[in-house]
């Protein structure tokens, strides 16, 4: 399975803003995360990308790309519909071809010298088939997240066949419906944002928007559970993390771990170091007053 393109959602009404923060990457450069997003996709081989936006980002979004605004267009969701409109937003870019699929408020910081972008589009040409990355995330986190369901796939480590797909599943619904074998109690594989989907998922979602009332909200989940159960689907327990930049402190964390993974790590575990004592100190005053 050969992908060279990729879609971008980045129309959701409260984070639309988080595409055009700054980050310092593991490189020492600033740069906004929407660049840092499409750079990860040029550089596992990724030629073209589409970034979904809410009607009036496309002129900042473009500015925030620089070099790389050449290599995106734009698409927008003119009525905020669901994630899963949302993507199908992109339907006409992506055509008839499978397509690298990021959220616009995550950053995915790989453990290894081989991208998160880079494991998961190679898992789907080695496997021929839709492939999403998963980590294993505690249940009280599930409000979160999408999860999956399935069992390990035979003769893998990292790879496992998708059964069923819950959007925000109580603990109970986990319980009872995403159980995985040989993952550790009170764990679950939920999605980190990162895919690699077919074009069946479009057809998916063309189906829901046309049956369901004008008013209600199209989302992903769905449709990738009705995937897994109409075509080989599998997910990957990528070598790494996502960071969340759309929850409280979540742009600092996703900042802190770009920087603790990058050139920089020893100046900033050092300004750290010094935070953490100068913070000690002043308790002890305090105390001692």
């Amino acid at each position: 399975m050969r992908v060279t393109r990729a879609v971008i959602t980045a129309a959701g009404e409260k984070q639309r803003h988080l595409p055009l923060q700054t980050l310092v990457d593991r490189d020492g450069q600033t740069r906004a995360l929407l660049a840092l997003l499409v750079g990860s996709a040029v550089e596992a081989g990724i030629e073209e990308v589409c970034v979904v936006v809410c009607p009036g980002d496309q002129a900042a979004y473009a500015r925030a790309l620089n070099d790389l605004a050449g290599r995106v267009t734009f698409v927008e969701q003119a009525h905020p519909r669901g994630y899963g409109d949302a993507v199908l937003r992109a339907a006409s870019f992506v055509g008839q071809a499978p397509f690298l699929h990021l959220i616009g408020d995550h950053i995915f910081i790989s453990a290894s010298d081989t991208t998160c972008v880079q494991q998961v589009m190679g898992a789907a040409s080695a496997q021929e088939c839709a492939v999403s990355a998963v980590v294993a995330t505690r249940e009280s986190m599930l409000p979160r997240f999408g999860a999956i369901g399935g069992r390990r796939l035979a003769g893998t480590s990292d790879l496992f066949e998708i059964e069923r797909v819950l959007e925000k599943p109580t603990p109970t619904e986990a319980e009872q419906s995403l159980v995985v074998p040989g993952l550790r109690a009170g764990h679950y594989l939920c999605f980190s944002g990162l895919h690699v989907l077919t074009p069946a998922v479009m057809d998916l979602l063309a189906r829901d928007a046309a049956t369901l009332p004008a008013d209600a909200t199209i989302e992903l989940s769905p449709a990738l559970d009705r995937l897994a159960r109409q075509e080989r689907y599998l997910a990957l327990e990528m070598d790494g993390l996502r960071y969340a930049v759309d929850t409280r402190y979540g742009l600092m964390m996703a900042q802190l771990a770009l920087a603790l993974s990058g050139c920089d790590r020893a100046e900033v575990l050092a300004e750290i170091c010094t935070l953490l004592a100068e913070r000690e100190l002043i308790r002890s005053a305090e105390r001692a007053s």
